[in-house]
């Protein structure tokens, strides 16, 4: 590819050879994406030559804006809008009057998540198989957490397009050897097509202290919870472009880091809910069950599974336990009505600006299932997950520290399993457990006025985070361009969902996927999925650790065929040993077509660790440059 000096060059003794026309061609290979075919004349004098500027980019005529919500550690059944009992009117809002996708997909884990969402191509093939931290990534094409050229982010097409182009909240893509101010940029928010960004690189932040960023460089945090910062952003970055160019399109990328640990959020908000988790997880997931019925998120003939192993009966508990555990909910709750909240101020915004009707609105509700990393008694402050005390000194401890749960001193603050298993009602097992529905399975609202005529309707087609790429380029009419910023691009690997918004019998179009991570896998074909969990010696919560060897080759395969056994109770594998094998195979050819070998579990990302202590510089997500950073701009 030649660069802008050959270009100069070129021109130049074009024009000092008095071959006028010869400059077409000299321009003529930058096509497709790389540059502008040059269409005018350049002749010795300007009465020989002719003018010619290319045309500005425009988004088609009436494009929609575009908005994408994505929502981190929810649950399935977690807020009202699909049957939960945590109140979150917005989302019930959106989803009355948008499309509920009961059968909703996402990689089991943020990081290949958000690259599968934003690039529409699968996790490992877009080298996003676990995470960007160097501590969690690996130096292998699925592993290395470094999102390639050629497949570009929703924000870089659109922007191609016509768009304005703005992120606010968790990006959670960037290497940490690279997410300091002293760059490089290229795989920061900024290089990966949004034209501002407002939030943090990193998985999980301080809600009050948050490691933040604007644009490309670390700025100091005012004070107030993070949601509402980045809610102020996203409407002050809207406001500005439209009070200039009406009539341009944005995308807007708004990811809070609501409901990841911590959970942190105002006691008035908390407080809502006091009392109202303390008839314990079992009651809590037989309601959601029941509401779900109700709802028709659910078959009405579906069975509730059994509480995942180690998960006690509430009724069993401790009355402290149960103080204890009530409290981590009533938390959680709070901070997810609260994200609600802040959804509502933007959408509201959009309303009084008389933009509302004219955006195409997607809201993921998890990245993945609701965390298990809160261990079975709750977490704080991380300091009893760290120092492993026994289950009764931390029982003692957090007792002592109630208060804090939320607070900005209960720096960690996530609820106990039994929560988890409840929030992600009516599945089994949670994040991180690729194998399992209940680690991969997220409610999806599509609301848009102007195009949604079945409103309130509910879509089961099988779907995939992956799709959203391909979905909204179908519903604004643009294409894949062949070329970004000079690089040939690959084709996309998701599936639109446009064909099921006015035909909510269509027969899916989704209909092969695969799931990894950390050694747990499956495989869907065709409704039918096999799945194999996989324990190591670090994570064991799922599983007994005596239950699966570290071995790959002695991990328990399980077959479910899903249309009739949606959540997983019924293993077909004894039964159907030939399909069972067909789709083992199957799995293997996606793993080789799609980077995910080799297996790498969490005891291998800590051999790998040392490894990488001795390639890259000890992570540091706080500037090296700036010690005092500057103040966001308002």
């Amino acid at each position: 590819m030649k660069t802008n000096k050959t270009i100069y060059e070129a021109v130049r003794a074009t024009l000092l050879s008095g071959t006028a026309l010869a400059l077409t061609s000299v321009m003529a290979f930058a096509q497709n994406g790389q540059a502008p075919v040059y269409e005018g004349q350049v002749g010795k004098t300007l009465a020989e030559s002719k003018e010619w500027w290319p045309a500005p980019v425009k988004a088609p005529k009436g494009a929609p804006n575009v908005i994408w919500i994505l929502l981190d550690d929810v649950g399935f059944g977690a807020t009202s809008a699909f049957g939960g009992v945590i109140n979150t009117p917005t989302y019930d809002s959106l989803a009355n009057n948008g499309l509920r996708y009961t059968n909703f997909h996402t990689a089991a884990i943020c990081a290949p998540t958000r690259a599968a969402l934003l690039t529409g191509r699968n996790h490992h093939y877009v080298h996003m198989g676990g995470f960007a931290h160097t501590i969690l990534s690996a130096g292998f094409p699925g592993y290395d957490g470094r999102i390639p050229a050629d497949k570009g982010t929703i924000a870089e097409i659109l922007r191609e397009n016509g768009y304005n182009t703005f992120a606010v909240g968790k990006y959670g893509l960037t290497p940490d050897e690279d997410a300091t101010d002293a760059g490089p940029f290229d795989r920061w928010p900024s290089g990966k097509g949004f034209d501002h960004f407002f939030g943090f690189l990193g998985s999980q932040t301080d809600q009050y202290k948050p490691d933040l960023v604007e644009d490309n460089a670390h700025v100091t945090p005012d004070g107030r919870h993070l949601s509402e910062q980045i809610t102020d952003k996203a409407i002050s970055y809207i406001t500005r472009q439209h009070k200039v160019a009406p009539d341009k399109p944005f995308f807007l990328y708004y990811a809070p880091g609501a409901t990841h640990a911590p959970h942190q959020v105002a006691k008035e908000w908390s407080d809502l809910y006091k009392g109202k988790f303390d008839e314990g997880w079992d009651v809590f997931r037989e309601k959601v069950f029941a509401e779900q019925k109700r709802k028709g998120i659910i078959p009405k003939n579906a069975v509730l599974p059994p509480r995942n192993a180690g998960i006690k009966a509430w009724n069993t508990l401790s009355a402290d336990e149960k103080k204890l555990y009530a409290r981590f909910m009533e938390v959680y709750a709070g901070y997810l009505t609260y994200t609600d909240h802040e959804t509502e101020r933007l959408i509201s915004y959009l309303k009084q600006s008389d933009q509302l009707d004219n955006t195409l609105i997607f809201v993921v509700i998890g990245d993945n299932g609701a965390s298990k990393e809160g261990s079975q008694n709750g977490d704080i402050d991380r300091s009893i997950l760290v120092n492993g005390q026994s289950e009764s000194e931390t029982i003692k401890y957090n007792l002592n520290k109630i208060d804090e749960i939320g607070t900005p001193e209960g720096t960690e603050a996530n609820y106990p399993l039994g929560w988890a298993q409840a929030a992600n009602t009516p599945f089994k097992y949670w994040k991180q457990d690729a194998n399992s529905e209940g680690g991969t399975r997220n409610p999806l609202i599509v609301f848009y006025p102007k195009g949604i005529k079945d409103k309130g309707g509910i879509r089961t087609q099988y779907s995939h985070v992956s799709d959203l790429v391909p979905t909204t380029l179908e519903f604004l009419g643009i294409k894949l361009p062949e070329y970004i910023k000079g690089v040939k691009q690959d084709t996309l690997q998701g599936t639109s969902l446009v064909y099921s918004f006015d035909n909510a019998n269509a027969p899916a179009r989704h209909n092969l996927q695969y799931y990894y991570i950390f050694g747990s896998r499956s495989i869907y074909k065709d409704g039918w999925k096999a799945e194999a969990a996989h324990s190591s010696s670090f994570f064991n919560t799922s599983r007994n650790a005596a239950d699966t060897s570290r071995d790959y080759n002695k991990d328990k395969w399980e077959l479910y065929n899903l249309n009739q056994d949606f959540n997983e109770r019924i293993d077909l594998a004894a039964k159907y040993p030939e399909k069972l094998k067909e789709l083992q195979a199957l799995f293997d050819e996606q793993a080789k077509k799609n980077n995910i070998y080799p297996f790498i579990d969490w005891d291998d990302v800590f051999k790998l660790r040392i490894h990488k202590r001795s390639s890259f510089a000890k992570p540091n997500q706080q500037s090296m440059i700036n010690t005092t950073p500057p103040t966001p701009q308002k």
